[in-house]
């Protein structure tokens, strides 16, 4: 089924959780839905690695190589990286990564290419991954009470997706772009409880799930999702309190404004919007808060 027409027979559903859950499984298509299933019942392979993060980017190459080694060293052992028409330094940056068979690129040309992106690494990589991280260049998975990610992890084998909220760091003031690592660089966050923190990205079992609904939440083939502490989820993101203290996504959504300019010129790996505007930079520039 088609994009238009899922969005039209799912908006029919009246509680938001279970229209984005159709909205999925319409999108992926009803008699592939029901095929999956079947073939999961029967498929038992064991998965080549515990926890994978799958990315769409668009020239972010000078950005790559500590985002990856952040996540390596929080337990990440594969990375799915679909490469939407750059014309930087990414594949320079990517090589050694590739080479290794720590990354696996793909280059994915075309406009609104995100959801594409993550039903294709979903439909490739099902069984490769127990875990599997939709997340974008400028996050970072934090895991806070537990020593790396799949630590973490360890207490959600009965859940088909794990919802951790944003912390959202603003440009600190930052003027102009520099070669010192992110983390480093940008150390003011917004407060643990603004409305933009509400936002979650997550963390599914790829043999559970249809697809991802959009950049947030994923379309459960069965089970309940559940929040950072373990408790299942029955509002929408948007309806609840954030929680940062288990685990976090930091957001370094604007970088310095320089960056966030250059961010603007690439737009939305989603297609929402091919300029990003210069509003987004004023709303997610949250430096409440100095480490």
């Amino acid at each position: 089924m088609n994009k238009v027409a899922a969005e039209i027979i799912a908006g029919l559903i009246p509680r938001k959780m279970a229209r984005n859950r159709w909205r999925g499984i319409l999108r992926y298509g009803v008699i592939k839905a029901l095929k999956l299933k079947f073939r999961l019942k029967r498929d038992h392979r064991k998965p080549d690695c515990r926890l994978a993060v799958c990315a769409i980017a668009k020239d972010e190459g000078p950005y790559f190589k500590e985002w990856l080694d952040w996540h390596i060293s929080q337990g990440v052992e594969k990375f799915y990286i679909y490469d939407n028409e750059s014309t930087d330094c990414t594949r320079e940056v990517l090589r050694p990564y590739i080479e290794s068979g720590v990354v696996e690129y793909c280059y994915y040309p075309g406009y609104r290419r995100q959801i594409a992106a993550y039903d294709d690494c979903m439909d490739r990589h099902r069984f490769d991954t127990r875990w599997l991280a939709f997340i974008d260049l400028d996050e970072f998975i934090v895991p806070i009470a537990d020593s790396s990610i799949p630590e973490f992890l360890k207490r959600f084998e009965d859940s088909p997706a794990v919802e951790i909220n944003w912390l959202i760091y603003g440009s600190g003031g930052a003027e102009k772009k520099s070669p010192d690592p992110v983390m480093q660089r940008f150390r003011h966050h917004s407060l643990p409880g603004h409305r933009l923190n509400r936002h979650v990205k997550s963390i599914v079992d790829p043999r559970r799930v249809f697809v991802m609904t959009g950049c947030h939440e994923a379309a459960r083939i069965d089970g309940i999702a559940a929040d950072s502490h373990g408790d299942p989820i029955t509002r929408n993101f948007r309806e609840r309190e954030p929680q940062q203290d288990v685990i976090r996504v930091n957001h370094y959504a604007v970088r310095s404004k320089e960056e966030f300019i250059e961010k603007q010129n690439r737009g939305r790996a989603s297609g929402t919007q091919r300029t990003i505007p210069m509003d987004y930079f004023y709303n997610y520039d949250l430096n409440d808060i100095a480490e």
